[in-house]
C-alpha cells in the first residue's frame, strides 16, 4: 500500500526538483533520476516525486511513498511539500509535527 499526495505550486520544476534533492538527500539516497522525476530511498522506506506543468503557469508536484500513513518517509513527505509552499510564499508559516 502507498500513499500520494498533490500540491499545486507556482515554483518551477526544476528549482521543486533542485529543493527535493537537498531536502530528501539528507535522509535517503537517490535511487532513481529522470526528467521530471525523483525516487529516493533508505531505510525508511522509498518516495517517488513527480513535477510537471498544469494549468500553464503551475506546477503539479505528486509524492508517493511506499509506506502506510504517519511513517517517517510519508511524514518528509508531507515535510517537503510545506517546504515547497514557502519557497513560492515566503512569509508562510510552517507547522504541524511531521
Amino acid at each position: 500500500m502507498s500513499l500520494r499526495y498533490f500540491h499545486r505550486t507556482s515554483v518551477t520544476p526544476e528549482v521543486v526538483l533542485a529543493e527535493a534533492d537537498r531536502f530528501f538527500t539528507r535522509t535517503l539516497a537517490i535511487s532513481d533520476t529522470g526528467l521530471r522525476t525523483r525516487t529516493y530511498a533508505g531505510t525508511i522506506g522509498r518516495v517517488a516525486l513527480t513535477v510537471g506543468m498544469e494549468g500553464g503557469h503551475y506546477t503539479r508536484v505528486t509524492i508517493e511513498t511506499d509506506q502506510m500513513g504517519e511513517s517517517e518517509a510519508d511524514k518528509l513527505a508531507k515535510r517537503f511539500l510545506a517546504v515547497v509552499h514557502k519557497k513560492a510564499e515566503p512569509d508562510h508559516e510552517l507547522r504541524g509535527a511531521y
